[in-house]
């Protein structure tokens, strides 16, 4: 069946029995993550929700639960604030220990245009959680989809094509900061981590990729501003908007977690519930910038961040 951008994650799974799956989905307390995970419970999909407010994930989680219900489905609620190594190492250990095996992980949760910050470890805040934060998380648990075939979603955002990744001024130490450059840094490192991911899990059954939801009204836009609109790239003020439901926005997650053909999507950038063509026209809506799926981007982008985190993770 073919899915576009108005599809919505229940059309997108019509049909699809999740019993027996186990799903890590971040940033489960709102937005697009809360719709993942009701969508893979309504299913029958047991799932690992990670959140960074307990009290606000108990709420968001009713939906969730209810879904659960009807389905016999296991939800889990566990604390992690991906601005911190310290909190991603114990929520991984937890999640190691009482769990022997997972089948997908989607890495959700972000942050987006926020005021200049840093992390808990000293990282610029937008890299530092959208990546450095997704980087050890999901490279912990990797153990855990061990059986195969498992499918790591990393979530990214046509923003990637506000900047490559700059590696060696993470920090903006060499240049003055810029919101939509460092969410752009950040973005562009989520895809390449998916191209690393799905190079070293390709032969074991584990496949990777990266998805654009497409422009949705959720908690992710809570630090812009007049001005911080103002400070778009001109480019990205000329491209088209089409407004997605949060159904539609959590589809692509949920069609390249369960549906698409791991062959088609591996190593690959997917919006819209299909594979992305590059592009290099910035005032386009939709399309992939060739510098996001560089392998050997990829491979500098993991030595650095296993640098920067302090662990190593073998293929």
């Amino acid at each position: 069946m073919s899915f576009g951008s108005a599809s919505t994650t229940d059309e997108v799974l019509d049909g699809v029995d999740l019993s027996g799956q186990w799903v890590l989905i971040t940033g489960a307390s709102a937005g697009l993550g809360q719709e993942t995970a009701r969508a893979v419970a309504a299913h029958g999909g047991n799932v690992v929700l990670g959140v960074r407010d307990v009290a606000k994930g108990e709420r968001a989680t009713e939906p969730v639960r209810a879904a659960a219900a009807a389905t016999g489905a296991t939800v889990e609620l566990r604390e992690v604030d991906l601005a911190s190594l310290a909190s991603i190492r114990a929520f991984t250990d937890r999640v190691v220990d009482d769990h022997d095996r997972l089948d997908v992980i989607i890495a959700n949760a972000g942050v987006m245009a926020t005021p200049e910050g840093r992390t808990a470890d000293g990282f610029e805040l937008q890299f530092g959680t959208n990546h450095l934060g997704h980087f050890p998380l999901v490279n912990r648990v990797r153990p855990l989809l061990a059986g195969g075939p498992a499918r790591i979603v990393n979530l990214s955002s046509a923003g990637h094509r506000f900047s490559d990744v700059v590696l060696d001024d993470i920090n903006f130490e060499q240049t003055p900061y810029d919101p939509w450059q460092a969410y752009g840094r950040s973005k562009t490192a989520n895809i390449l981590f998916a191209v690393e991911l799905d190079r070293r899990g390709r032969e074991a059954g584990q496949r990777a990729c990266a998805v654009h939801p497409g422009t949705i009204i959720t908690e992710l836009g809570r630090h812009l501003t007049e001005d911080t609109f103002a400070a778009l790239p001109p480019a990205r003020a000329k491209q088209e908007t089409i407004w997605k439901s949060i159904p539609a926005g959590a589809a692509t997650s949920v069609w390249a977690g369960f549906v698409a053909d791991p062959d088609t999507i591996g190593g690959r950038y997917c919006e819209d519930c299909h594979v992305a063509s590059f592009t290099e026209d910035p005032t386009s809506r939709g399309g992939v910038n060739a510098y996001a799926l560089d392998p050997e981007t990829a491979k500098a982008l993991w030595a650095r961040s296993e640098e920067l985190v302090g662990e190593s993770f073998p293929a």
